[in-house]
C-alpha cells in the first residue's frame, strides 16, 4: 500500500514535470531525439525524378508499369531510464536525498517521451539488477515509474554501473535512448573496474543513443568547518571520525573530490557520451535545457 505522503509526492512530482514538460522540454525533446530510420508507407505509381533504386520490381512485374516505395520517417523512439537506486543516494545536505532530485529528473524525461509518444521504460540497479519495468506508453505507466523511483528499496547496498549497461544492451533489441543517472561514486582506485566500465560505456553508446546524467550533493566536493563530525559510507557502513576544522584534511578532501570528477568526465569523453552535470540545492532546467540546445546545433550541422 503507498502511504498518504508518497501519493501526495508523485502527485507533486507529476504536475511539477508536466508543467515544465509542456512549457520548456517536450519541443526540445522531440527536436534532438531523432526516430530509428524509415519505416515503409505505401507503394505509389513510379514519378519522373524518383530514385531507380527505389522501385518494388515484384508489384512493378505484377502491374505492368514500375512503382516504387514510399518510406516515411519511423519517429516512435524507446526511452530507458537507468536509474541508480544503491544507498549513496539516500545522501543530501541541500534540502532534499540525491535520489529524489533522480527521481523528479526521471518524471521529467518520462513525461517528455510519452508527451512525443515514445514508449518508456525504467532498470533500477544498485550492485545488481534489481528491478526492470518493459517500456511502454501512458500516463498511468509514467506515474508507476515514478513511484518506483521514489518508494524502491533494492536489496544490495553497492553500485554496479557495468552491470546494469551489460544488461541493457542484452535486454534492448533495438536501439533506444538511454539515460544512465547516477552519482558515479565509482571505484577510482580500481583500474580493472575503470577500465570494464569504460568500455561498457563504449559498447552502450555505439548501440544506443546513451545520456550520462550524473546528481552530486555540494558536501561531496567541499566541506565547511563544522568541527569533530561522524562519517559513514552508506554503501559499505564503514564509519570514521574526521575534523572539519583542519584546513589540510579539508583541502585533501576537494582534491580528490575533484579528480575523481575529472576521471569521471574523462571517462564520459573518451566513450563519446553526453554528460549532464547537475548538483542537490541547484535548479536542473537550465543545465538540461542547455543540454538540449547543445546537441540541437551539433544535429543541425
Amino acid at each position: 500500500m503507498l502511504s498518504p505522503e508518497l501519493i501526495r509526492t508523485i502527485r507533486r512530482i507529476e504536475i511539477r514535470t508536466r508543467h515544465l514538460v509542456n512549457d520548456s522540454f517536450a519541443g526540445e525533446y522531440q527536436a534532438i531525439f531523432k526516430g530509428r530510420g524509415m519505416e515503409f508507407d505505401e507503394v505509389r505509381e513510379y514519378q519522373p525524378g524518383d530514385e531507380v533504386r527505389s522501385i518494388d520490381w515484384n508489384v512493378t512485374a505484377r502491374m505492368g508499369e514500375p512503382f516504387v516505395k514510399r518510406y516515411v520517417e519511423e519517429r516512435e523512439l524507446t526511452v530507458m531510464l537507468a536509474f541508480d537506486a544503491s544507498r549513496s543516494g539516500f545522501f543530501g545536505t541541500a534540502g532534499r536525498f540525491k535520489r529524489e532530485l533522480a527521481a523528479e529528473l526521471g518524471a521529467v524525461l518520462a513525461f517528455s517521451a510519452i508527451t512525443n509518444n515514445d514508449k518508456v521504460g525504467l532498470l533500477a540497479f544498485a550492485d545488481q539488477v534489481e528491478l526492470h519495468i518493459p517500456p511502454r506508453k501512458g500516463r498511468r505507466h509514467v506515474l508507476r515509474l515514478i513511484r518506483d523511483l521514489l518508494a524502491f528499496e533494492p536489496a544490495g547496498r553497492g553500485t554496479d554501473v557495468t552491470l546494469a549497461l551489460d544488461r541493457l544492451n542484452h535486454t534492448l533489441k533495438r536501439r533506444a535512448i538511454v539515460f544512465l543517472i547516477s552519482d558515479f561514486l565509482l571505484p577510482y582506485d580500481r583500474p580493472d573496474m575503470l577500465a570494464a566500465y569504460e568500455r561498457a560505456l563504449l559498447v552502450t553508446n555505439r548501440r544506443h543513443d546513451l545520456v550520462a546524467i550524473s546528481i552530486t550533493d555540494p558536501r561531496e566536493t567541499m566541506w565547511s568547518d563544522v568541527g569533530l563530525v561522524t562519517l559513514e559510507d552508506a554503501e559499505t557502513g564503514e564509519r570514521l571520525w574526521i575534523d572539519s576544522g583542519d584546513p589540510g584534511w579539508r583541502g585533501l578532501f576537494a582534491a580528490q573530490a575533484a579528480a575523481r570528477c575529472a576521471t569521471r568526465d574523462a571517462a564520459f569523453t573518451r566513450a563519446q557520451v553526453d554528460h549532464v552535470a547537475l548538483t542537490v540545492g541547484q535548479d536542473y532546467v537550465e543545465p538540461l535545457l542547455a543540454f538540449f540546445e547543445t546537441r540541437a546545433r551539433r544535429w543541425r550541422r
